[in-house]
């Protein structure tokens, strides 16, 4: 596994986009602090929809590195979540301004998941995380479902051995507000 990391990581560090398996779905990654490697997900996505995007993190200490109006009820409400969660908090900070919606929040997600908490680690920075389809088709539960046009527009495939037991749909989305608001988007 080691071998594989060190692979996907040198390629978010020169700005490319890897897809990679989740505990959720197959995803299309890149560093979430360069733009030109965002853009290269939208491009490949044919989507500009800033709410599609989210960004995995390998700790909440990395968390609070990225968004600075987090309430602490976030925090509680992720380490105790019982299955993959996107929180939405506030105060986007330090990744890459095309990610950003107008809101101003950064959907976040500490996966359960072997591989991305390794590279995520090894990496050192958040990732982004989108499900490895064109907008509006289906999501890829395995690599086997990620179509040929995203795959040839991957700079990296993870080796699907590394796929672990991913849930094969989407994480649940909660938005928290600064003041401990919070709202269901989807379960």
């Amino acid at each position: 596994m080691d071998k594989e990391i060190e692979a996907a990581v040198e390629v978010l560090r020169s700005g490319g986009v890897i897809l990679y398996p989740t505990d959720t779905v197959w995803g299309l990654g890149c560093d979430a602090t360069n733009a030109d490697a965002v853009e290269k997900i939208y491009a490949l996505k044919r989507s500009v929809n800033k709410k599609s995007m989210l960004v995995l993190c390998e700790s909440a200490d990395m968390v609070v590195r990225y968004v600075n109006k987090a309430p602490a009820i976030a925090f509680e409400v992720m380490e105790l979540a019982t299955k993959p969660l996107t929180a939405i908090l506030g105060g986007a900070t330090g990744v890459a301004a095309n990610l950003i919606p107008d809101e101003g929040t950064l959907g976040v997600r500490v996966p359960d998941h072997e591989f991305c908490r390794r590279m995520l680690r090894r990496f050192g920075k958040p990732i982004v995380s989108t499900s490895a389809n064109i907008s509006g088709e289906e999501t890829p539960k395995t690599l086997a479902d990620v179509g040929r046009e995203i795959i040839d527009g991957a700079d990296f495939v993870v080796n699907p051995r590394f796929e672990g037991k991913p849930t094969g749909k989407p994480s649940s989305i909660i938005s928290f507000g600064e003041g401990g608001e919070v709202e269901i988007i989807r379960q």
